[in-house]
């Protein structure tokens, strides 16, 4: 069985990283301050709704001292940085062919079929719910409209099919997010700071980043964690 403390291990070691490259050691010790417990291993007196608990509990104290301590501008730079990333190896085709003719258009095309290859061969999907996530404008490749791309993310793949079924708008949040973290703390009616979703910004950043070889900016429209019925995101190319 996979450790469940994995996750947090790992996206732990990517914030304090970028805590120290942006803000400095000395925000950096007082944000992450608390966060040992939660990297640990295993705890023989904590159990998983306990540990849970302690996570969104860290989250939501972390994110206020981040908010406190470091301007807006740099905050989100360290929460892009702690993004989870797309495969490099399935953009470069997509990479070498924007190098080789700099076309956007072309690039951004050329990710939507890989988009719906996935859901189709990957999620299994059938026509017509792949026609409505299109429909949507949900998923890596966004809406493009001129030098902005507008991607508004798909629902955790294993909770999609019962996100498109559920009525209730406040369980829909709950299946939506990607992130462990931030489903649980909506399962819980936690309140987490805004600033954590530039995390799933991030995603996007990388994205285009890897295909142009050049810097985006991004900013995070609507959230789940704000009380949206999505995540959407705007990419500004150059």
């Amino acid at each position: 069985m996979a450790d469940p403390y994995d996750f947090e291990r790992a996206w732990l070691a990517k914030f304090s990283h970028c805590l120290d490259e942006i803000a400095g050691e000395e925000i950096r010790k007082e944000v992450m301050v608390g966060s040992e417990t939660l990297s640990a291993r295993s705890s023989p007196d904590l159990c998983e709704p306990q540990s849970s608990a302690a996570v969104i509990a860290w989250s939501r104290q972390a994110m206020d001292r981040l908010d406190a301590l470091v301007d807006e501008q740099r905050r989100r730079a360290i929460m892009v940085g702690c993004a989870c990333q797309y495969p490099r190896s399935d953009l470069q085709a997509i990479r070498e062919v924007f190098a080789s003719t700099g076309d956007v258009d072309l690039a951004h095309q050329m990710l939507q079929e890989q988009f719906e290859s996935f859901l189709r061969t990957v999620l299994r999907l059938d026509d017509e719910l792949v026609a409505e996530i299109v429909q949507r404008g949900w998923g890596s490749a966004g809406v493009r409209r001129g030098n902005t791309v507008i991607a508004t993310k798909i629902p955790k793949s294993g909770y999609l099919v019962a996100y498109m079924a559920e009525p209730d708008p406040v369980k829909k949040r709950e299946l939506y997010c990607h992130c462990p973290r931030i489903r649980d703390a909506l399962k819980a009616s936690e309140r987490i700071s805004p600033t954590y979703c530039y995390c799933g910004a991030g995603f996007y950043k990388g994205i285009w980043e890897e295909i142009l070889q050049e810097p985006v900016e991004v900013e995070l429209l609507e959230s789940v964690l704000q009380g949206d019925g999505v995540c959407k995101v705007a990419i500004y190319l150059p």
